[in-house]
């Protein structure tokens, strides 16, 4: 991209020697003869680096960075002044100046200050770039799905995100919940500090609280060295716990005072630490009704319920299945290296209709190994996974009983996937078998069972 330099100067000669000093590809340059024509040149055209004179008669170079920086504080100004001015460049690097030369000018040594801020420019524009992207993943963009459901979810993260209140988000395992942390999180006033994830349920009490808290030199046996847990780790940024609900009752109360006091002691020491750490807390179990039945603490509760976000089964909102379909698609043939057009309307109603008691994770996992599988450009009903395309939720589906009396069970459509993937690889029982998504010995059984063999 081009980096527009201004060079404001009342000297015309030397404002177009420095121009034509420090022209090159890549750099454009626009000269003004006075601070009064360079503050509408600033006004009317995006600047990205000014080289300004200090001293002139209308507007001089103070009243120049003063309007830049006020304009847009990207801009970044040079200062142009005479010896016997020293101590008015160094005030200008105090209000916001990059760099300052001294006259007469040494073209090579400003070509050089130039350069530097062109890069400084780049970096700059590299880091938004990067920002947009990381926010196109991870922020709402990434949160597919217009159900009725997700835009509520949608709206109550827009309104969390501009706050750093405790979010507690509920649903089944699957649904995305991490998801929804993450999105509160790189849209909140925090999105510059760390986002720290743990899962409380995979960890028993002692080495989930040095998990958490950290611990001390000689704290337990195997502990050579003092640690900083997660809660450290976060710091300024979010700490996301997921599977709250599974937290041991020592640990609760903990938590319980690490939240009214935001501050943790080391597992094994005795100093407080003080913390600044947001926490999202996401769980798939009813913590009311583990309330009621005394495995969570009640004050706990309260603590982490400031803001619910509750995440629908993927049952619940299958209007967003198409959705979901067409971006693991795009995603995975991506990943993979794979060619893949589109999906059958065929496999696309057997998805469709599917319960998903995995939710997003298992249709995920499902397009996934789907496209890693086919030799088709087009994804069909041989790619979807025996066990999905063996269930229908709805009326007249396979396996069921519908008005007009019983169509084909699910022992007829699994022979039918076997022969039609027997079809497609030649007969070949080893390719066959990686087709549907079965070992081999398995394929052996069914083939006997059926009469395949």
């Amino acid at each position: 991209m081009e980096s527009h330099v201004l060079i404001i100067d009342d000297n015309e000669a030397h404002a177009e020697t420095v121009a034509e000093a420090i022209g090159k590809p890549g750099v454009r340059c626009t000269v003004a003869t006075s601070g009064r024509r360079g503050l509408e040149i600033l006004r009317e055209d995006p600047v990205d680096i000014v080289v300004t004179d200090l001293v002139m008669p209308d507007v001089d170079g103070f009243k120049v960075l003063a309007n830049a920086k006020a304009a847009d504080d990207s801009v970044e100004v040079i200062v142009v002044t005479g010896h016997a001015s020293i101590e008015s460049a160094v005030e200008a690097m105090k209000r916001g100046a990059a760099e300052f030369v001294t006259k007469p000018v040494n073209l090579e040594e400003l070509r050089t200050k130039v350069a530097k801020q062109v890069e400084k420019q780049r970096l700059k524009r590299e880091n938004r770039e990067l920002r947009d992207a990381l926010d196109k993943r991870y922020g709402f963009e990434g949160i597919v799905g217009r159900s009725t459901a997700m835009e509520t979810i949608l709206d109550q993260l827009r309104q969390v995100s501009r706050t750093v209140a405790t979010l507690l988000v509920v649903g089944e395992s699957g649904t995305g919940k991490e998801l929804i942390a993450r999105a509160a999180h790189n849209n909140s006033p925090r999105r510059g500090g760390p986002f720290v994830a743990i899962n409380c349920a995979a960890l028993n009490e002692g080495v989930l609280e040095s998990e958490l808290f950290g611990h001390e030199k000689g704290a337990f046996t195997g502990a050579i060295s003092r640690r900083k847990g997660l809660f450290e780790t976060a710091d300024g940024g979010t700490l996301f716990l997921d599977e709250v609900g599974d937290l041991p009752a020592p640990t609760q109360v903990k938590l319980l005072r690490v939240i009214e006091y935001r501050e943790i002691t080391r597992v094994g020491g005795n100093e407080p630490i003080k913390v600044d750490v947001r926490i999202v807390a996401a769980t798939h179990r009813d913590l009311r009704e583990e309330v009621k039945e005394g495995r969570f603490r009640q004050d706990l509760f309260f603590r982490l319920n400031v803001v619910t976000i509750r995440v629908p089964p993927l049952r619940e909102r299958r209007e967003d299945i198409p959705l979901l379909i067409d971006s693991f698609v795009r995603e995975f043939s991506m990943l993979h290296g794979k060619e893949i057009e589109g999906v059958t309307p065929e496999a696309r109603d057997l998805l469709a209709s599917y319960s998903w008691p995995g939710n997003v994770r298992e249709l995920r996992n499902c397009l996934e190994s789907m496209v890693v599988i086919t030799r088709r450009k087009t994804l069909d009903v041989i790619d979807v996974p025996t066990h999905v395309a063996g269930e229908r939720s709805g009326p007249g589906a396979p396996g069921t009983i519908a008005a007009k009396g019983p169509v084909a069970p699910l022992r007829d459509l699994e022979k039918a996937s076997i022969e039609a993937a027997l079809a497609e690889t030649g007969g070949n029982r080893h390719r066959a078998a990686h087709l549907l998504g079965i070992g081999e010995r398995t394929l052996y059984r069914k083939l006997k069972r059926y009469g395949l063999g």
